[in-house]
């Protein structure tokens, strides 16, 4: 089954703007760490379509750095968090921006 390159870069950019709209409108730090990831996902999206549209494996070589990047921002993201409800006792990031404030 092909998917017209019109309809890919479509997808990605309907999947990064969703993930954009996570990250804005989200209070919690891991629905936002989720968002990014949708982000890191639609741009991967895009660089395979790219490729295959060229016929060119870069946008292939391209998702495995996007997804090395992505099993880095997931563990020390995910650290962050831990170590933020640790010492807040929440992951709410305006409740957090409180805190600071006092």
């Amino acid at each position: 089954m092909d998917i017209s390159v019109d309809t890919g870069l479509l997808l990605a950019g309907i999947l990064f703007l969703l993930g954009l709209f996570g990250v804005l409108m989200r209070r919690n730090l891991i629905f936002m760490l989720l968002s990014v990831e949708i982000m890191m996902n639609a741009a991967a999206l895009a660089f395979v379509v790219g490729g295959a549209k060229w016929k060119n494996v870069d946008g292939q070589v391209m998702v495995l750095f996007i997804l090395a990047v992505a099993a880095a921002e997931v563990a020390v993201g995910l650290a962050l968090v831990i170590q933020m409800y640790k010492q807040f006792k929440t992951v709410d990031v305006k409740k957090m921006r409180k805190l600071k404030d006092e």
